[in-house]
């Protein structure tokens, strides 16, 4: 796996530092570093760290997120009368608490661990499947959206944690991702910031290509993020069973494991169904 260490000049101190930053970024407690305090070997998992770079990028899915659907409600409640009330309470919301809200949730996200985020994810599939059953029975489509938010970062980083388990360059993978994450995260709050100031008078003036180009198109972002949510939830749900079910030495305990969870949750679907 990429290290940080060998670029490192013959430090002990700045070596010993860096060779912690690079453990953290793994995922990893460097020799006698424990989240008890207790000395360990290298190679401890550490699964309270908050620094851990799987968190950031999930904040930053859910970031975005937010952002488009404040663009697609935005262009919505514009284009109809009735909801300006709404319009104004988008545009009135508080831009500066965006960031602090990134920088919690990467905290939240990083305690959980991945083990806790693929549990998460695999009971909001469930009640993600329910809420599609009942669309046809007078359910808003854009519940599901407000719904996901927390379990789209769990999902994010359980799926990145598995697929990046034991990968060759994990360490640079991971500041790869996170950087990638963050700037797609800005970008898209740039996007809803300008869109919820200047999409009003830029569509009828016909001045910004951006505005524009949401003018024509704006009504497929929902189909954009519903397509985005599958694929994202798909692929976090057989990441989620296959870090489950590392944990099992056999199959039987497997089976005994899935079986009544299973069960358990298809009749808890069954009599969500029929309360609607």
């Amino acid at each position: 796996m990429f290290s940080l260490v060998p670029w490192l000049p013959a430090l002990p101190g700045l070596a010993w530092g860096w060779a912690l930053l690079d453990a953290l970024l793994q995922g990893e407690s460097p020799r006698g570093w424990h989240g008890d305090g207790l000395g360990t070997s290298w190679g401890t998992p550490v699964t309270h760290c908050c620094l851990f770079p799987t968190g950031l990028v999930g904040a930053c899915a859910v970031s975005v997120l937010c952002s488009l659907l404040k663009v697609y409600l935005y262009i919505q409640c514009l284009n109809n009368p009735k909801r300006q009330a709404e319009k104004e309470a988008i545009q009135a919301q508080r831009w500066v608490l965006e960031p602090l809200h990134v920088v919690v949730l990467t905290g939240v996200l990083a305690l959980v661990g991945s083990r806790v985020a693929a549990l998460v994810v695999l009971e909001f599939s469930l009640r993600a499947v329910s809420t599609v059953l009942s669309l046809g029975k007078g359910a808003h489509s854009s519940q599901l959206y407000l719904l996901c938010q927390y379990s789209l970062g769990c999902g994010v980083s359980c799926s990145l944690s598995f697929l990046l388990e034991g990968a060759p360059h994990g360490t640079c993978n991971l500041v790869l991702a996170a950087g990638l994450a963050g700037l797609l995260a800005t970008y898209a709050r740039r996007l809803a910031h300008h869109v919820c100031t200047l999409y009003e008078l830029h569509s009828r003036a016909r001045y910004c290509g951006v505005c524009i180009l949401l003018l024509a198109g704006g009504h497929g972002i929902s189909r954009l993020l519903r397509n985005a949510l599958a694929v994202t939830f798909a692929v976090a749900d057989l990441a989620a069973v296959a870090l489950i079910n590392r944990d099992f030495l056999s199959t039987a305990e497997a089976i005994r494991f899935w079986m009544p969870l299973t069960i358990c949750y298809t009749l808890l679907v069954i009599y969500m169904q029929g309360e609607k």
